[in-house]
């Protein structure tokens, strides 16, 4: 194993700077998922890693020495694509051993770690079978295998689950997982899929236009987001985010907009009057006035939808965005669209954000 350090990585595209003075540094067994929209640069990063792609400024160094000249294969890394890029005319044993054939590695030792990889990731089954025979879940494991066989001090894989359907994808993603477990070497992993991030990643690096938004484990990411941007990004649902201003009364500092009128906690005492946006997560908002907080907003109800465990109750906050909460079980199943109901929000739950996007205030403890 070896860290990954990434010193003013830049990349250009001609007048398009598609990554830009990115430093971080990957240590040995960590699983860091790259993630954000189409174009914020993350399959970049990982092709400069993997050394597809040329830096056109700042170095990248594995185990201390500067690799930014050394080909692909002579990086120690293993990478997985999005295309499970499988030989048709080759059976699968075939497929997942062909790695090591160009290595000239000993026939005997090719069939065993083929077979061992196989066992691994649970398709001893289909290695005889041809690629055309097998389904998008068992062609994303024979190219794990195929990469797994080869020993790579580490694992790189864009986007590797974004084909398939969502039963496959959690059962995948449950693979990924147990394989950085098993194999204790580090993966680098960049998908768009905020779920993916938040449940496979020791460290999440959230990227938007080039840059790197914020870096933290997945809990800190989801409970402290430093920008509009990563609230909104993170959760499914989103974070509710409300536009309005801080004003000053007697009673302190408030969050005032035309549907919503919130005391703040004393945490945001110094943040100044002004326009800001409020955040508030929709499992922290507290339906019917039993939060035990003031009520900050009575609005219409303008969609239910029953999901068993929780009920999502979407409010018209007089804006194209729904206002959303998250009521737990299903006693607000029936309730009526159109209906008024009193919130309540967490006041320990709240976020504020600037004109320019970024927290305003301490982070959650």
């Amino acid at each position: 194993m070896a860290r990954i350090e990434l010193v003013n990585l830049h990349k250009s595209f001609g007048a398009v700077a598609a990554v830009k003075d990115l430093t971080m540094n990957i240590e040995d067994g960590e699983f860091v998922v790259f993630v954000g929209p189409s174009g914020c640069g993350k399959t970049t990063t990982l092709r400069m890693i993997a050394g597809f792609e040329d830096p056109t400024s700042g170095e990248i160094r594995i185990g201390g020495k500067v690799v930014n000249d050394l080909e692909p294969r002579d990086r120690g890394l293993g990478m997985v694509f999005q295309s499970h890029a499988l030989f048709p005319h080759k059976n699968v044993a075939q497929n997942i051993e062909f790695g090591l054939r160009m290595k000239k590695v000993p026939q005997a030792e090719r069939v065993k770690r083929v077979q061992d990889v196989a066992e691994m990731v649970r398709i001893t089954h289909l290695l005889g079978k041809m690629p055309g025979q097998c389904s998008g879940g068992e062609s994303q494991r024979i190219a794990l295998a195929r990469t797994l066989v080869t020993n790579p001090s580490t694992f790189l894989l864009d986007e590797p689950l974004s084909s398939l359907d969502a039963k496959l994808r959690r059962e995948l993603r449950a693979e990924c997982d147990r394989l950085h477990q098993a194999l204790n070497r580090t993966f680098i992993y960049v998908t768009h899929d905020q779920e993916e991030a938040m449940t496979l990643a020791d460290r999440i690096v959230v990227m938007r236009a080039g840059e790197v938004e914020q870096v933290g484990s997945p809990m800190d990411i989801y409970a402290n987001p430093v920008s509009y941007f990563v609230a909104d990004f993170f959760g499914s649902p989103s974070m509710n985010l409300v536009a309005g201003e801080i004003v000053q009364d007697g009673a302190g500092a408030r969050f005032r907009s035309a549907n919503f009128n919130v005391a703040l906690p004393g945490r945001f005492k110094d943040v100044k009057p002004g326009a800001v946006t409020l955040g508030i997560r929709p499992e922290h908002v507290a339906v019917g006035g039993n939060g035990g907080a003031p009520q900050a907003a009575s609005l219409p109800v303008r969609l239910v939808e029953p999901l068993g465990r929780d009920t999502l109750l979407y409010f018209d906050a007089g804006s194209e965005r729904a206002f959303v909460a998250i009521s737990e079980g299903l006693a607000m199943a029936e309730v009526q669209v159109g209906a008024p109901l009193s919130l309540c929000f967490d006041p320990e739950r709240l976020h504020l954000f600037g004109a320019d996007g970024r927290r305003l205030g301490p982070q959650h403890a």
